[in-house]
């Protein structure tokens, strides 16, 4: 019979040291296996430090959302005018479905206004086009 000599290394690290490796990682451009492999670590070691480390970060908060007038096919002396709006702020939780769905609204070069919801059929949609169009 054969005998086996199990040897664990249980080791409590310092938070200075985990962000020296988690650096460490990252300057080797996140090859996680390396810098394990170099230190005698595991690798799900240094990816749980990690995800610990990008969880206790505060949240990223995203630059507000610009839209920009852009050009009309045909027309290339005028200044175009602005064809996107800007999104709606977020109602409540409270508020009906209708009220939270997308908009699209299309401005003819006459100065008619369309808007329309996102749920409106193609069919629905065509016809109210057709009309405009009729009208113009």
């Amino acid at each position: 019979m054969i005998e086996a000599e199990i040897i664990t290394r249980w080791r409590k690290w310092l938070a200075e040291e985990k962000a020296a490796l988690l650096a460490e990682v990252e300057a080797a451009g996140g090859r996680v296996a390396m810098v394990a492999r170099r230190h005698g670590l595991s690798e799900s070691l240094l990816y749980n430090w990690r995800s610990v480390a990008k969880a206790a970060l505060p949240p990223h908060v995203a630059e507000p959302m610009e839209f920009r007038p852009i050009g009309v096919i045909g027309r290339t002396n005028e200044a175009a005018p602005a064809l996107l709006v800007a999104p709606e702020p977020r109602l409540p939780m409270g508020k009906q479905r209708e009220e939270r769905t997308s908009k699209i609204e299309i401005t003819f070069p006459s100065g008619v206004r369309v808007k329309v919801g996102a749920s409106i059929s193609e069919k629905a949609l065509s016809r109210v086009l057709r009309g405009v169009k009729g009208a113009e």
